[in-house]
Protein backbone atom coordinates (compact mmCIF):
# COMPACT_ATOMS: atom_id res chain seq x y z
CA UNK A 1 0.00 0.00 0.00
CA UNK A 2 1.32 3.63 -0.80
CA UNK A 3 1.43 5.98 2.31
CA UNK A 4 -0.15 9.09 0.00
CA UNK A 5 -3.63 9.48 -1.06
CA UNK A 6 -4.47 8.27 -4.61
CA UNK A 7 -6.76 11.41 -6.22
CA UNK A 8 -8.33 10.67 -9.44
CA UNK A 9 -9.39 14.41 -9.99
CA UNK A 10 -6.31 17.28 -9.89
CA UNK A 11 -6.56 20.41 -8.28
CA UNK A 12 -9.67 22.91 -9.10
CA UNK A 13 -8.16 25.58 -11.09
CA UNK A 14 -10.85 28.14 -8.80
CA UNK A 15 -12.78 28.28 -5.87
CA UNK A 16 -16.62 29.26 -5.39
CA UNK A 17 -15.54 31.64 -3.61
CA UNK A 18 -13.51 33.48 -6.62
CA UNK A 19 -16.52 33.30 -8.55
CA UNK A 20 -18.39 34.88 -5.94
CA UNK A 21 -15.86 37.89 -5.81
CA UNK A 22 -16.13 38.40 -9.40
CA UNK A 23 -19.62 38.52 -9.04
CA UNK A 24 -20.43 40.49 -6.17
CA UNK A 25 -17.78 43.37 -7.97
CA UNK A 26 -19.58 43.01 -11.10
CA UNK A 27 -22.78 44.13 -9.70
CA UNK A 28 -21.02 46.47 -7.44
CA UNK A 29 -19.70 48.08 -10.01
CA UNK A 30 -23.41 48.30 -11.98
CA UNK A 31 -23.04 45.45 -14.77
CA UNK A 32 -25.88 43.55 -15.72
CA UNK A 33 -24.92 40.10 -16.19
CA UNK A 34 -26.07 37.42 -18.48
CA UNK A 35 -23.55 34.54 -17.98
CA UNK A 36 -20.69 33.86 -16.27
CA UNK A 37 -18.19 31.50 -17.51
CA UNK A 38 -15.08 29.61 -15.88
CA UNK A 39 -12.95 27.81 -18.39
CA UNK A 40 -10.84 24.55 -17.53
CA UNK A 41 -7.66 26.88 -16.83
CA UNK A 42 -9.83 28.64 -14.16
CA UNK A 43 -10.33 32.13 -16.38
CA UNK A 44 -13.84 33.47 -15.32
CA UNK A 45 -15.60 35.72 -17.83
CA UNK A 46 -18.48 37.62 -16.82
CA UNK A 47 -20.58 38.30 -19.97
CA UNK A 48 -22.81 41.67 -19.50
CA UNK A 49 -26.47 41.88 -20.37
CA UNK A 50 -27.32 42.91 -24.21
CA UNK A 51 -28.69 46.31 -23.03
CA UNK A 52 -25.44 46.78 -20.72
CA UNK A 53 -23.24 49.27 -22.25
CA UNK A 54 -19.68 50.02 -22.47
CA UNK A 55 -17.35 53.46 -22.23
CA UNK A 56 -16.80 52.68 -26.47
CA UNK A 57 -20.59 52.46 -26.87
CA UNK A 58 -21.51 55.40 -24.43
CA UNK A 59 -19.51 57.89 -26.18
CA UNK A 60 -21.09 56.98 -29.39
CA UNK A 61 -24.67 57.29 -27.42
CA UNK A 62 -23.66 61.30 -27.17
CA UNK A 63 -22.72 60.68 -23.24
CA UNK A 64 -19.45 62.37 -21.76
CA UNK A 65 -16.57 61.11 -23.47
CA UNK A 66 -14.39 61.87 -20.59
CA UNK A 67 -16.43 58.93 -18.37
CA UNK A 68 -13.57 56.56 -17.16
CA UNK A 69 -13.84 53.45 -19.23
CA UNK A 70 -13.29 51.56 -15.84
CA UNK A 71 -16.46 53.18 -14.17
CA UNK A 72 -18.70 50.72 -16.29
CA UNK A 73 -17.20 47.10 -16.27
Amino acid sequence: MTAGKNNSRPPSAFRQRDVTRAIRGAVAAGVDIARVEVTNAGTIVIVPAAGATTAGAAAQNGESAETNEWDRL
